[in-house]
């Protein structure tokens, strides 16, 4: 018997409430959701709840597994430190936004058949899009708008692929579909499009530094985590995605080291770190499957520290480029520690959660033999210590003191970030707890002699680097400046389209309507007035222009006369006795074929 209530219900509906509430009773309310519906996680059993018939199907709302809870617990965790961070925002509508953000993350990943899951992932896409145009920054407007068309389009290759799915197997059941059939090709691109694969990533970097500084937190959580759980229900060990993945970890970093927006340095870096997950999916052992989770379970918590951080800063100073940035720790030391505690653990230190999670995968990746893979995925660990474990904090809190003197970052925002951070340390010097939620029996040991000097050697190098670069003047300069990434293609894709429709297009449409509703109506006009004339008129008409020189003056006088009589009297009057005769020839006539 289950009595547990489905969790994306307790965030949908008690979404649709927050209107109703003002002040703190609006901000305790938010506050409670979460801690209820995690209360309701843990009385959730394994099996499969909330089964609903729809035409000849069954929707299944509640498929509880080890892989579903885990996804479970963190999104509804962050949704109480990203409820706690927004508590002083006013507007009630990005409340609502991001509630049913994570109420349609958190069905989604319980979902068990597909046609749920496209509702559930439909929501998703116009509760995010919400949360970037709240942001009423100046690219806020445009950046919504790309980010939803571009997710309208991931639902639409997702539904093309339900569908076909369904027309060959006859069946909605959500769980494992390999890449075998076209069906499954373009749920992948469904899914990649939110997982940010490569040349389908450009929305993310594009879409999050204009949201909301609290909308942010709520945006690194889910789209992309969801997308994680999607790929590992239902395309583990497909070996497509360890070369997506080993690419998602690769080229972030060279946009995140030249870009002078922090956030949307954060934005790369996230890029990045989901690389390492569908890296872990692609290899598809149970140590990377589990390398996965944890990494996502890590990733969610240090990423949104790490966007809480840069969120305060924002909040605080009105910007957020490292250009005008510099010198805060002097004013905010507790955001400052809080940021270093977040780089820290993105950056895989040992103690902090990244550690824990992060290197299951990498060792998965050298269990199975791939050098290769292995090799970029220790580029990508340094390269993540470069843009988000230095850059971030350095550019933000130290670097050149800025003159910038604020307060510190309000009590709410303070405790939210506290709750991650305390978060953050506990997974590194207990990942016990974090390894007894995940899909699969551990047998990893993280904390080996071999593996922590591996992993300062690679940092402090990492750092070395970093500094000698950045005395020697080599490292580049932060400048203000438009980085072109994958967008370009379809922004300028789409003026090129619009300048076709508007000239080219327009203007074969109007010889189109012109000749199809104007010249051809009115040359049968013309015809029917007499087309016997008509016909001689054409036929002169072509003679004139293909005779010799010494026949044209004839011709001409000819049409000339044709034209002036047209259509002249077509009524030719006959005797009725001749017409009479002529109707007996014609039944005589068909009396002795017939007969």
């Amino acid at each position: 018997m289950n009595n547990a209530l489905p969790p994306s219900a307790i965030f949908i509906l008690g979404a649709l409430l927050i209107p109703l509430f003002k002040g703190r009773v609006r901000a305790a309310y938010m506050l409670i959701l979460p801690v209820f519906a995690f209360i309701n996680l843990l009385n959730i059993q394994v099996g499969t709840h909330w089964s609903v018939p729809f035409l000849d199907y069954q929707m299944v709302f509640g498929r509880v597994d080890r892989l579903s809870m885990a996804f479970g617990y963190i999104f509804t965790i962050v949704s109480f430190i990203g409820a706690l961070y927004a508590v002083r925002v006013k507007e009630a509508g990005q409340h609502v936004a991001a509630f049913l953000y994570a109420g349609s993350a958190l069905g989604a990943v319980f979902a068990g058949d597909m046609l749920s899951l496209f509702v559930f992932w439909e929501v998703m896409a116009f509760a995010a899009a919400y949360l970037v145009w709240a942001g009423k920054r100046a690219g806020s407007q445009a950046a919504g708008f790309r980010y939803l068309l571009v997710h309208i389009f991931g639902g639409l290759c997702l539904l093309v692929g339900i569908l076909i799915h369904v027309h060959t197997t006859g069946s909605i059941e959500f769980g494992y579909l390999g890449l075998n059939s076209l069906a499954s090709y373009f749920i992948l691109i469904g899914f990649g499009i939110n997982g940010a694969f490569p040349l389908l990533h450009a929305w993310l970097p594009d879409a999050y530094p204009e949201s909301t500084f609290s909308g942010t937190v709520f945006l690194s959580a889910f789209t992309t985590k969801t997308a994680v759980y999607v790929l590992a229900r239902s395309f583990p060990g497909t070996d497509l995605l360890i070369w997506i993945g080993v690419a998602m970890t690769a080229f972030p970093i060279f946009y995140a080291v030249i870009e002078n927006d922090l956030r949307k340095v954060l934005s790369y870096s996230l890029i990045n770190q989901v690389g390492f997950m569908v890296t872990g999916i692609g290899i598809g052992t149970a140590l990377s499957l589990n390398g996965t989770v944890a990494h996502a379970f890590a990733h969610i918590l240090y990423k949104a520290l790490l966007f809480m951080s840069m969120g305060a800063v924002l909040h605080q100073t009105g910007k957020i480029n490292a250009t005008d940035l510099g010198g805060l720790y002097k004013s905010m030391p507790l955001t400052t520690l809080f940021c270093i505690i977040g780089a820290a653990s993105i950056s895989g230190f040992p103690l902090f959660s990244g550690f824990v999670s992060k290197s299951m995968i990498v060792s998965a990746s050298g269990h199975e033999g791939l050098t290769f893979i292995w090799f970029v995925l220790i580029f990508a660990s340094a390269g993540v210590f470069h843009h988000s474990g230095i850059k971030i904090p350095y550019f933000a809190f130290f670097s050149h003191d800025s003159g910038i003197r604020t307060k510190e970052a309000p009590l709410n925002m303070l405790l939210a970030m506290g709750i991650a951070a305390f978060l953050c340390i506990f997974i590194g010097v207990f990942p016990g707890y974090l390894y007894s939620i995940l899909p699969h029996p551990v047998d990893y040991a993280p904390y080996t002699g071999a593996h922590v000097i591996d992993q300062l050697q690679l940092l402090f190098f990492s750092a070395l680097a970093f500094t000698l670069l950045l005395l020697s003047g080599i490292y580049p300069a932060e400048i203000r400046a438009t980085n072109l990434d994958a967008d370009w293609f379809y922004r300028k894709g789409a003026r090129a389209f619009m300048w076709v429709v508007n000239n080219p297009m327009a203007r074969l449409g109007v010889w189109i309507n012109r000749v199809a509703f104007d010249a051809i109506p009115s040359s049968l006009s013309w015809f029917s007035k007499n087309p016997l004339s008509a016909v001689k008129i054409g036929a002169d008409t072509l003679l004139l222009r293909f005779s010799r020189e010494e026949q044209k003056a004839g011709i001409g006088q000819r049409l000339k006369a044709e034209k002036a009589a047209f259509p002249g009297d077509i009524v030719k009057n006959r005797p009725i006795g001749q017409s009479v005769l002529w109707a007996t020839l014609f039944l005589f006539a068909y009396l002795l074929l017939k007969y």
